[in-house]
């Protein structure tokens, strides 16, 4: 077969399968941009799954109308200028793709208005081809409507899931960002039924409230309490929530990261959270941890997936490390640690075994007092190992524990009976 220069049409459907894989890709492109515009509202609408409908709409900067044509074309942005900028990228998207991938499978309808302007601009698109341009009233913002997704694509719809299947897909999306941006109020509408709402009031703890219920949001500990959150030397730094040991799941999905607020998916930073609960929750059960690591952009390349969902780590040692260490201070902060209290002089008292006798008092004819008893439950505690059988050894906050299994059995066996 001769090379030959493809059409532009299929170059467009071709790089659009890059980043628009299914419904939940497009929202999740556009609810970026409205981020990157500073929206502190964002409404989200889908019917059918996402096919039918998805409805994005924000109250952020706004599009010049001068620029509004533009932003549909591909590889046009207004994030970064040149290959400079890739080594420290601060916006959520970078590539100018998301627009024109996403109008090339569907049909797009933008109204938008920048603040200063005196009315709003609306573009109708099909097939990536501006086919209408008008005035239209608007508040500044902006709202994207996404309409037959992949009906010029057929063969993509046979891939998709069922509406149900693809509506989980979009609340996880929708879910994620409203855990790494608090500060934002979201909506979410799912063929005409509120699935989620934040409340925009900058509380981490709320937005678990409202994406995982009470019973969740309840067992939370805070990672990084205070402002500049848990900090490495090496400049990393770490805040969020995560879980005490009850509460978990049978898998990873209660396990969120954000580097610096871009929602990602890490194999490092889900192994250091699961080290630090070594020991705390049983083999085959994860953790629920949401946690925003901050770092300088140029340690951290985001350009090395389409989606931008996976990112690489200049120092991951150092990363893993600060994840690790800062949840596990979190756990072991918020368990109970041991205290001494002196126990009363113990009298003659009636028993099963028959009556206790006085303590012999001493020359200075004051009653002896008994020694001093543990009144506290232990800390949660890593079981490092055994020692001759007959000893555990434990990590705690505290330093290293030596129990005696015998007597923590008998323990165990006295509080059953009792």
């Amino acid at each position: 077969m001769a090379i030959r220069v493809l059409d532009g049409k299929v170059v467009s459907q071709i790089a659009a399968g890059e980043v628009v894989e299914r419904p939940a890709s497009v929202v999740k492109e556009l609810v970026e941009n409205a981020l990157d515009a500073g929206a502190s509202r964002i409404s989200v609408e889908v019917a059918g799954g996402g096919v039918s409908l998805i409805k994005v709409a924000d109250d952020g900067g706004g599009i010049p109308a001068g620029e509004a044509e533009l932003a549909f074309r591909r590889h046009a942005t207004s994030k970064i200028s040149g290959i400079q900028d890739l080594q420290s990228i601060h916006t959520l998207g970078f590539r100018g793709e998301a627009l024109p991938s996403i109008a090339a499978v569907a049909q797009v309808d933008m109204v938008t208005r920048t603040p200063a302007a005196a009315s709003g601009t609306h573009l109708l698109l099909e097939d990536g081809a501006v086919m209408r341009r008008e005035p239209a009233g608007r508040s500044p913002g902006t709202t994207l409507t996404v309409r037959h997704l992949f009906g010029s694509v057929p063969a993509r719809l046979k891939f998709l899931k069922t509406a149900a299947t693809e509506n989980r897909h979009v609340a996880a999306v929708v879910s994620q960002y409203a855990l790494a941006y608090p500060g934002v109020k979201f909506t979410l509408l799912v063929n005409g039924r509120s699935v989620l709402e934040t409340s925009g009031r900058g509380q981490l703890a709320e937005s678990v409230l409202e994406v995982y219920g009470a019973e969740v949001a309840r067992g939370m500990l805070a990672v990084g309490e205070g402002d500049g959150g848990w900090e490495e030397p090496s400049g990393v730094r770490v805040q969020g929530l995560a879980g005490a040991p009850s509460v978990n799941r049978t898998g990873r999905g209660g396990l969120s990261f954000f580097i610096n607020r871009r929602w990602v998916s890490s194999r490092l930073l889900a192994r250091a959270v699961e080290e630090a609960y070594h020991g705390l929750i049983m083999t085959g059960r994860y953790p629920v941890a949401v946690l925003n690591v901050t770092l300088p952009p140029e340690e951290v390349d985001v350009n090395i997936h389409p989606a931008k969902s996976e990112v690489r780590f200049r120092n991951e040692s150092a990363v893993f490390s600060a994840v690790q260490r800062a949840v596990r201070k979190a756990l072991v902060g918020q368990m109970a640690v041991p205290s001494v209290a002196e126990a009363a002089p113990v009298y003659a008292a009636p028993s099963a075994y028959g009556t206790l006798t006085p303590p012999v008092p001493p020359a200075g004819g004051q009653p002896a007092r008994p020694p001093a008893l543990f009144t506290a439950a232990l800390p949660a505690l890593r079981v490092l190992g055994q020692v001759l059988g007959s000893y555990i050894v434990a990590e705690g906050p505290d330093g290293l524990y030596l129990i005696d299994q015998h007597a923590a059995h008998e323990r165990v066996r006295f509080d059953v009976l009792r």
